[in-house]
Parts: structure tokens; C-alpha cells; sequence
């Protein structure tokens, strides 16, 4: 077994020197990080004033926007300060705690999105009883659970790999993954290895699952359906489809970016692919949702009329 040694920082090498190009890159991830922070924040805020959203599409929404903002302030932060900085090392324990904040985001979306498909097959399959069944109370504890578990289960993951001691401190990305600063550790990682088999199979198979077994119910009820209540089914569904499949094909990017490193890429894409789930669904998620859905956008409207 090779030495292992203490290692303090870790060196992020990703970070392409593009000269004076860095200022221009940087202001332009500092205008998507501030629309990012606006649109969330506005839809989060019209959801919590306005009465009338007070419903539990609306609710799942609001977590979902307030994950959005969570996550991008695990990422931003750190590449607009690496932008601009001549030394791209980072402090093991931020490099920890940067992998907590999105892979907790990471887990809560995926949990965010399948209890919305869950609302969405009630709503759908069982409008007469949905009011009894998606009780306010039942909301919540629902978002209180996709959250302390995403937390917990990621937590737990955080104190195995704490103890690891490693042969390196590069990890050729920029941000600090999980699955690579694994590959750089001497110690035994046997349990590292085993609990994050564990991890993603609760926090991808099992909302795959239920976002699946909601999908199908509504499928077969909108196929015995009439056209124009398939159509509006359709319209509900239709932005919850595109919020999964963009974060979906995000994290596969991401998996592809880490687990095949050895095939030959730009490096620039590989960076665009390693954070577009962290940047892409942030900014795409409130966008479509303010546009999509009917029911915001007059909320929107009522409370800009100047009276």
C-alpha cells in the first residue's frame, strides 16, 4: 500500500488559464448566479404571500426552488472565487462540506421531484379524494422527510469518508467530487465503496420508481380519458417531465464526466457537463414552472397591477 499523508488542501485542476478571458467568464457566471437567486426567490416569495398557492403542487414547488438555491450556493460561490484566484486549492474541509451541499441537492431534487409525481397521480387518478389525501399536514411531513433523509443519508456518508487518508490531493475537476476523492485514498475504502452503492440506489432507484409507478397510473387513466381531460393532464404534467429529464440528463453528465475520465473530451466541455446540474435546472426550473402554469402567472400579475 502506497504512504498516505495528511494532505491540508486539495488542488482542483480543472480550472483552464484563459488570461484576461477569466473576467468575462466570470461575469457571466456572476449574471446567471444573480438570475438564478432573483427568479427562485421571486417564485418563492409569491408562493408564501399569495393565498391562493397555498396548495400542495405549489408547496412542492416551493421546496423545490428553495433546493435550487441551496445548491447553486454550494457551487457558485467556489468557481467564482477559483476564476479569479491564481492558486486552485481548497481546504479538505471545504472540499467536504462542497460535496455534502450537492449531493444533498442532488438527493433532495430527485426527492422533490418523485413526491410531485406522487401529487400529481393523486390528482390525476383520484381527483375526488385528493383534498383528503394530500392534507396539509401530509405535505409537509412529506417535504420535512425528502429533506432529513437527503441530509442524514449524505451525513453518514460525510463521517465514513472523514476518516480516509490519502496518496494525492489533485482531483481534475472544479468542484470537489466524492467519487474522486475516494480514488485518491490509500486507506481501506471498502465501506465508502459499499455505502455509496447504498446511497444512490435510495437516492436514484427508489424515486425512479415511484416517479415511474405514478406515470404509468396517470397513462392509463388519461388513455380511458376524454381528449380535453388528457389534455389538461398533460399540461400539469408536462413541466414536472421537463424539470426531470433536465436534471436527470444533468446528473448523468456528471456521472459520465467523473467515472469516464480516461476518454478524450475538451476540457471546457467537460467542465460544462461536470456542473449542469447545478446550473442548468436552478435557472430552467422557476422559468418554466412562472410560464407553464396558469395559476402563477395570474398570481404574478395581481400582485404587479398597480392599484
Amino acid at each position: 500500500m502506497a504512504n498516505s499523508t495528511q494532505f491540508m488542501t486539495i488542488i482542483l485542476t480543472a480550472y483552464i488559464d484563459i488570461g484576461q478571458i477569466k473576467y468575462l467568464f466570470f461575469t457571466l457566471l456572476m449574471l446567471l448566479y444573480i438570475a438564478i437567486i432573483f427568479v427562485n426567490s421571486l417564485l418563492i416569495g409569491l408562493i408564501c404571500v399569495d393565498r391562493s398557492l397555498h396548495e400542495p403542487m405549489y408547496i412542492f414547488l416551493c421546496s423545490l426552488f428553495v433546493n435550487e438555491l441551496y445548491g447553486s450556493a454550494g457551487l457558485f460561490p467556489a468557481i467564482l472565487t477559483n476564476i479569479l484566484a491564481k492558486s486552485h486549492e481548497i481546504a479538505v474541509i471545504y472540499c467536504y462540506v462542497q460535496i455534502f451541499s450537492l449531493y444533498t441537492y442532488a438527493s433532495v431534487e430527485f426527492g422533490n421531484l418523485a413526491i410531485m409525481s406522487y401529487d400529481r397521480y393523486i390528482a390525476i387518478c383520484y381527483p375526488f379524494q385528493y383534498s383528503s389525501i394530500m392534507t396539509q399536514s401530509r405535505v409537509c411531513i412529506l417535504i420535512v422527510l425528502v429533506w432529513l433523509i437527503s441530509f442524514f443519508k449524505v451525513g453518514i456518508n460525510f463521517i465514513v469518508n472523514s476518516h480516509l487518508k490519502f496518496c494525492g490531493n489533485v482531483i481534475e475537476k472544479v468542484w470537489c467530487d466524492n467519487y474522486l476523492l475516494i480514488k485518491l485514498a490509500c486507506s481501506d475504502t471498502t465501506v465508502s465503496n459499499i455505502y455509496g452503492i447504498f446511497g444512490a440506489i435510495f437516492s436514484i432507484i427508489f424515486p425512479f420508481m415511484l416517479i415511474s409507478y405514478s406515470y404509468i397510473k396517470i397513462w392509463r387513466v388519461c388513455l380511458k380519458s376524454s381528449a380535453e381531460t388528457t389534455q389538461k393532464a398533460l399540461s400539469t404534467c408536462t413541466p414536472h417531465l421537463a424539470s426531470l429529464l433536465n436534471f436527470s440528463l444533468g446528473c448523468s453528465f456528471e456521472v459520465f464526466s467523473s467515472r469516464f475520465d480516461k476518454i478524450y473530451m475538451p476540457p471546457v466541455l467537460r467542465v460544462i457537463i461536470s456542473v449542469y446540474f447545478v446550473m442548468c435546472p436552478p435557472l430552467l426550473n422557476p422559468i418554466m414552472y412562472g410560464m407553464r402554469m396558469s395559476k402563477i402567472k395570474k398570481a404574478f400579475m395581481k400582485k404587479t397591477v398597480v392599484k
